[in-house]
This record gives C-alpha cells, structure tokens and sequence, in this order.
C-alpha cells in the first residue's frame, strides 16, 4: 500500500496497516520493504513546498559538537578519541577512536531499539536495517519547532531541568497553538526542552552522566499510548528532541516506552541531543516556527544509528 496524502493513512486505532502485523504497527504500509518508515511521507512534492519556509536564509546548524556531552549521558558509552596524525609530515589526517555514534546528537535508526515481543520494525532481521537507507536518500523536508520550554516558563511553570517532567498530548496542543502554527503531514517535529541549554550551563564538575552512574532525569514526551497515537495521528516523518531520550527519563514510572513503539511497531525516527537554541530563538523573535531541514545521516550499512548532520533554514 502508498501512502499518498493524508486521506490513504490509517489513524493509530485503524492500525495495524497490514494482516498479521502487531496492533499499532504500521509494517507493510510503505513500498520500500519497511526500510524507511514514515520517512516515506518526505515526497518530492512536500519537499518542494518545504522551501516556502526559507524567507531570510539564515542557516541553523543542529548538531552539537561531538564532544559533548562529556562524559557521554548512557551508561556504557565511551568519549571519542580524536588524534591529528600525519605520515609524511605534509598531510594530516583525523583518526577518531571510541566513537559512539550515539554520544552526542543522533539519530536512532530502526535497529537501535526492538520491540520486546515483536522485534525491529517490519519484522526484519535487525542487520536488513541500516541508517544507511536513510542517507540513500537523503532526509529534507518542512521542520516545526515547538518550543516548550519558553511556553512552559511563559506560563509560569518551567519544566524541570533535571527530573522526570513528563510533557502530554494536551501540553504539545496548546504550545503549537500559542506559537500559531500547524502540523502538517510530513513534517519533522523539533521539540525544544531546554535540557541542552541547562546541562551547558552547569559547571563540568555537576554535570549528570558520571561514569557508571544513572543516566540523567529529564523532561520530555510522556511515556504513554497517548502520545504514540498522537504522533503517529499527526503522520509526523520523524520527531526529535534536545534531551537525551525524546521521552521523558527514566520511563519506568508508567511502565510505557516510546523508544520501542515509535520505532519498531510505527517506523517513526528518533532524533536526541538536537541543538535547537539559535534556531527557537530565531522562531521566537520571528514569530515563525518553522523551517527548511536536511539531514545527511552517515553512508553505513547496517549503522543502528548516527550523527543527523542536519541544518534548519529559514
């Protein structure tokens, strides 16, 4: 089945899109062999369209540097190492060791996260995926800010820096509305926290991410079935975030996750560790809120995941 425009998409209670498929799944909907997700609703057509959004062409990059955070925010994860080396004393080369590709700003791809029970998305084997589909063909389209942290302080209840501050399905409504802005189909959603901000401005030493400790609470999307409806009702291409897990962290307070019915039952990519400062402030000062994006995620075949290498332009 294609996914033409906005009429040919089942709503999240409709799914799953295809017979024996897990319940709010969306394998098989695509043509692609359940290689691309929801990145498929990026046609060329909204693509095109997606240019209206440049008026000043100021150009917003969105990755943080590879660096940080430092240490890494996950257990497990290493630093990069990075050496300038030379072998004729002409020519320098960077050799980078250590380097996790989700560090720093990322991208999951579809084989970062199996569902428990039912497995990778379209129910393939976890090496038939690969961010590398997705730098084949390329990822541009209409990005949306919702910028919830200078909503939340605006009303008089900053979200908390910090702590598990779970964000709704209501709370997402009312700060799209109060910056007048509407989601369209295809379109990338940006959700700015504010996280990125505060954990640069805390002094190195109390910073959260210590080695072998927690990874750090923060706010972000509440864990629930609501939210993966909503989303998926919204026909996002993809949604990220400048927190460490786009969801609320930790998630096991509602015994819910989104990693896992986001990207292995829906085919919704996950974007972390987003640098959405000057971008928000521009919308902020504008009064626009959204904006041409690319990305180029890394050429590896089989990459669970990878740095997005993604501009906003407006």
């Amino acid at each position: 089945m294609s996914a033409a425009g906005s009429t040919g998409l089942p709503s999240y209670g409709e799914l799953p899109a295809a017979a024996g498929a897990p319940a709010g799944s969306s394998w098989d909907l695509w043509d692609d062999g359940n290689l691309a997700g929801t990145l498929n609703l990026l046609t060329p057509e909204r693509v095109r369209r997606a240019s209206a959004c440049i008026r000043t062409g100021r150009v917003f990059p969105l990755d943080h540097d590879l660096t940080v955070p430092d240490p890494p925010v996950f257990q497990g994860r290493r630093p990069l190492r990075h050496e300038v080396v030379s072998s004729s004393g002409r020519a320098f080369d960077d050799v980078i060791s250590d380097f996790n590709t989700q560090s720093s700003t990322q991208w999951d791809g579809f084989r970062h996260f199996p569902h428990p029970d039912h497995g990778f998305y379209g129910g393939l084997p976890g090496e038939r995926h690969g961010v590398g589909h997705w730098a084949g063909r390329g990822i541009a389209g209409r990005a949306v800010v919702a910028d919830l942290d200078r909503w939340a302080a605006g009303r008089g209840r900053p979200l908390r820096q910090g702590e598990h501050d779970p964000i709704g399905v209501g709370e997402l409504d009312a700060c799209l509305a109060a910056q007048q802005v509407r989601l369209e189909e295809g379109d990338i959603l940006l959700l700015r926290t504010g996280w990125l901000r505060w954990y640069r401005e805390l002094p190195a030493p109390e910073r959260p991410g210590a080695p072998g400790g927690p990874a750090p609470a923060s706010p972000g999307l509440e864990p629930v079935p609501e939210m993966a409806a909503w989303l998926w009702d919204h026909h996002v291409a993809a949604v990220a975030a400048d927190n460490p897990a786009l969801e609320a962290w930790p998630p096991h307070r509602q015994g819910f996750m989104l990693h896992p019915h986001l990207l292995a039952l829906l085919g919704i990519p996950i974007g972390e560790l987003f640098d959405l400062e000057a971008l928000a402030a521009d919308c902020a000062a504008a009064g626009t809120y959204d904006a041409f994006f690319t990305s180029a995620p890394l050429h590896l075949p089989g990459g669970a995941a990878s740095p997005p290498n993604a501009l906003a332009i407006r």
